[in-house]
């Protein structure tokens, strides 16, 4: 049995599933749903479509440069039977799916590094230009001390670039 990917979504095809259209040139198009298939009847490009993996890797989102993937390779030679040989791919097979478990889990950690103080940031600006909706601006002028103190934040050149740009 052998499972294709899509050629749209590169998801996996098992046998009975799917479509198939194949060009003049003999170039088999293989689709996992009709949404695949639909989409690349408009000519949408997967790279740009969010939903698909090649969008994915392309922004860095899932893992792709990894050793653990070069097991996946299409093999056309069968090998023979030898039992032995079963247990050890099966043994190892366990290993792999394990460590790539663990470098899934590491890469997430490194892409998530600098969002709890983005969101930290954002939030203080969103209180800062949004605290007359929690307080009059009248109170607000008579006491000074429900205003928020102003913070002096480190920004990069770019970062300061763009602020001017946007004032």
């Amino acid at each position: 049995m052998r499972l294709e990917k899509c050629w749209f979504c590169s998801s996996t095809v098992y046998p009975g599933h799917g479509i198939q259209y194949v060009r003049n040139d003999a170039k088999i198009f293989r689709f996992c749903r009709s949404k695949c298939h639909k989409n690349f009847k408009m000519k949408r490009n997967p790279r740009k479509v969010k939903w698909t993996k090649s969008y994915r890797a392309l922004r860095g989102k899932d893992m792709t440069q990894d050793s653990t993937f070069e097991f996946e390779r299409k093999r056309n030679r069968p090998e023979r039977y030898d039992r032995n040989v079963f247990n050890n791919t099966l043994n190892a097979m366990k290993k792999i799916h394990k460590v790539r478990a663990e470098r899934e889990v590491k890469h997430i950690a490194k892409r998530m590094q600098g969002k709890k103080q983005k969101e930290l940031q954002e939030a203080q600006k969103e209180l800062e230009q949004s605290i007359y909706m929690v307080k009059a601006p009248s109170v607000l002028k008579e006491d000074q001390s429900l205003t928020l103190p102003k913070l002096k934040v480190k920004v990069s050149q770019k970062q300061a670039a763009a602020q001017q740009m946007e004032e």
